[in-house]
């Protein structure tokens, strides 16, 4: 059983399959929300919001993809896991763009599916992102301050997600030096899986865009290696 009740939000359209997934999680320890819908889920989210979200990719009203969009909108923490009949890379990589943290493929064991959530909000409850006592980082004209995950550029303040802050805190810790891939693997998402693997140069595409606010600095791929923060000047 978990060590707290923790609600999840799950999004089906498919009756049966909604029905029996809502059972086995009740069952198991994790008090699940049911939603028929892309837009009934929402308006649940927007009541309460939970630990963490299961979302089908395909359902009416609200595609999982554009739910989970609107959700990173307003929360970029809570975990969003998705389900769905599609098994093309395109389709899982528009999946982490759009904010999740893991995809599983129908069908799917329950086992699977509960050893998965558990995995997720292991890494997302047991430990805060980084420790409150972590002192600001400073490179290029950037200030990143881990213990509230803003990012200062000369003309704003950035909050960041919790995967982007524990990457570039990696980075910045390793300024100038290779942050090796599997480091940051085990570190951040548990592993070092293929499906991990990509959903990390998702969020490597998400820091270099975020870094351009200062042309000195770089986040270069070292193949093979790694990744490697940078100042050019």
């Amino acid at each position: 059983m978990p060590d707290a009740a923790l609600p999840i939000l799950l999004a089906e359209d498919d009756p049966n399959l909604g029905q029996i997934l809502s059972e086995y999680l009740d069952l198991k320890g994790y008090p699940t929300t049911l939603y028929r819908d892309g837009e009934a889920a929402w308006a649940g989210y927007r009541a309460a919001p939970p630990a963490l979200c299961i979302l089908d990719v395909m359902m009416p009203k609200r595609d999982g993809f554009t739910l989970a969009r609107q959700i990173r909108e307003v929360d970029a923490q809570t975990p969003i896991l998705f389900l769905t009949a599609k098994q093309m890379k395109e389709d899982r990589i528009e999946g982490f763009l759009a904010g999740g943290d893991d995809y599983l493929t129908k069908p799917f064991s329950m086992q699977e599916l509960l050893l998965r959530i558990q995995a997720i909000l292991r890494r997302t409850t047991a430990s805060p992102t980084v420790a409150p006592t972590d002192a600001p980082l400073q490179f290029g004209q950037l200030c990143f301050e881990p213990s509230t995950r803003a990012l200062h550029t000369p003309d704003e303040t950035l909050t960041l997600t919790n995967k982007e802050a524990r990457l570039l805190h990696l980075l910045a810790t390793h300024r100038n030096r290779t942050l090796p891939r599997r480091v940051a693997l085990e570190h951040i998402w548990g592993d070092d899986t293929y499906y991990n693997a990509r959903s990390m140069d998702v969020y490597i595409a998400k820091l270099r865009k975020l870094l351009k606010r200062d042309e000195t600095l770089r986040i270069v791929t070292v193949h093979g290696e790694g990744f490697k923060l940078i100042d050019v000047t």
